[in-house]
């Protein structure tokens, strides 16, 4: 019974021990590595380099419009050619074109029969309308190329704000902890004094509510912590796991907590976006004005023709060759070239009213750019208002910490010298637990502020660049 006892106790110190060993070698995750993970795992980056790639591809397509159209078709049949005289309408082209002398009985001769075309087909001239599409999706190629930077860029701004929030959960479930502690070594004082008769017995059962209290934080800071962890590892694209981060951001503030961007206010992400839009929308409304004027083609057709049935088969219907070699050499050429102007003449007074619609989207985005920008403005002002009050609070934390701490220490010495009593101690527990809150959050709140100016005004460095 001893050596099973004992070997289930040393598979318990070894356990803990391996334990705490891999935590100890557990790679502390950098807000810079977090970042870089977050830029080359998340979905939605993805999906928009995906979009800039196929807007990219299609303006090399664009490019190739302004080619002509030029047409090849190989063609060999078996069939009759009776001919009638009279009028007819290929619905939709679905007609056969099946001449032949007009006969005046119905007849089944059949014979093989081919075609050969080339066909040139070139808008050599339609008011820049070519030209007008390939700017469109120029304009989309640069609308995709902001929209990508500007998603990273937002991106790295909510990765390093999780990141902040996670480490100051954990900091705030230490703090907890640490009250939990403290709680819990007042209910065994009172508990002791209690027995002994020196304290009355209410004394137990509030230090008993006390170490409840302290319990349900500590859970609800865990809990905390668990959340921010699941949000970190979704914005980095990687299965939930326990982090360990860098404790440097509550512990130290940043050592240029007001430096200033390198980034122009116009240059901002968000504003290049917004600004971008507007110029598609823009060009878009030059393309649709070129529908209003005609389209100036050049073409050119070449035709080789063989067939089955000889020259006088309209008066010897006997004279053809079902053999496939008659039909399918060319025994007749012909061209044909030109110039056309196709102009709907009513399309101007459509077009009119899309060019309208599309300069009132314009205006829509313009009014949109404005209200974004007026709104960076703001943040930015009110990031210094918060630089300024969060360094006034983490210079003030340490007075309120060791303020409290002594006062804890006075009013514990005095309760456990029957010399004060449990309601002014547990106050006292309450206030230094408050303090070490304060402490945790002062130093975390500068870095928040900083990154706060950083998307203000753009410049990610701003933040980046303070550690």
């Amino acid at each position: 019974m001893f050596n099973s006892v004992s070997k289930y106790a040393l598979l318990g110190v070894f356990s803990i021990f391996y334990a705490s060993q891999a935590r100890s070698q557990q790679k502390v995750l950098s807000l810079k590595e977090a970042e870089q993970i977050a830029l080359a795992n998340y979905g939605t980056i993805k999906a928009k380099a995906s979009q800039l790639n196929a807007s990219k591809a299609f303006l090399k397509e664009t490019h190739t419009e302004a080619l002509p159209d030029l047409n090849i078709s190989l063609q060999q049949a078996y069939g009759t050619v009776n001919g009638s005289n009279g009028p007819l309408l290929g619905y939709h082209g679905l007609a056969v074109a099946s001449s032949g002398p007009v006969l005046p009985n119905q007849n089944s001769n059949a014979a093989f029969g081919s075609l050969y075309v080339s066909n040139v087909n070139w808008d050599f001239f339609a008011f820049g309308k070519a030209k007008e599409r390939v700017k469109v999706q120029s304009s989309i190629v640069s609308l995709d190329e902001t929209d990508l930077a500007q998603e990273q860029f937002q991106h790295e701004v909510r990765v390093a704000s999780t990141y902040l929030n996670l480490l100051i959960a954990q900091q705030l479930s230490k703090a907890q902890q640490d009250n939990l502690n403290r709680a819990t070594d007042l209910q065994r004082v009172v508990v002791a004094r209690v027995k002994n008769g020196l304290n009355p017995g209410v004394d137990s059962a509030l230090a008993n509510a006390e170490v409840s209290n302290a319990k349900i934080a500590l859970t609800n800071s865990q809990q905390a912590v668990q959340d921010q962890s699941s949000q970190l590892a979704q914005y980095l694209g990687i299965p939930p796991q326990d982090f360990i981060l860098d404790s440097a951001f509550v512990t130290k503030t940043p050592p240029k907590p007001d430096a200033q961007p390198l980034v122009n206010f116009d240059d901002h992400p968000e504003l290049r976006y917004f600004r971008n839009r507007i110029g598609v929308s823009d060009e878009q409304a030059k393309y649709l004005s070129t529908f209003s004027y005609p389209t100036f083609s050049l073409f050119g057709v070449y035709q080789g023709r063989g067939s089955g049935f000889k020259a006088d088969y309209g008066t010897n219907t006997t004279d053809y060759s079902t053999g496939f070699g008659a039909g399918a050499d060319p025994t007749r050429f012909n061209y044909l070239i030109g110039a056309a102007v196709i102009w709907n003449v009513t399309n101007p007074f459509r077009v009119r009213y899309q060019v309208q619609s599309q300069k009132f989207i314009s205006d829509q985005y313009r009014n949109e750019y404005d209200v974004v920008g007026q709104q960076l403005r703001d943040q930015q002002l009110l990031a210094e208002t918060r630089i300024n009050n969060a360094l006034k609070n983490y210079k003030e934390a340490p007075v309120e910490v060791k303020a409290a701490t002594d006062a804890y220490n006075q009013k514990f010495a005095l309760y456990r010298n029957g010399l004060s009593n449990i309601v002014d101690f547990t106050q006292a527990l309450y206030v230094l637990n408050r303090a070490e809150v304060d402490r945790d959050i002062a130093s975390n709140n500068v870095w928040q502020a900083v990154l706060y100016k950083a998307a203000a005004t753009g410049d990610f460095g701003v933040f980046m660049n303070n550690f």
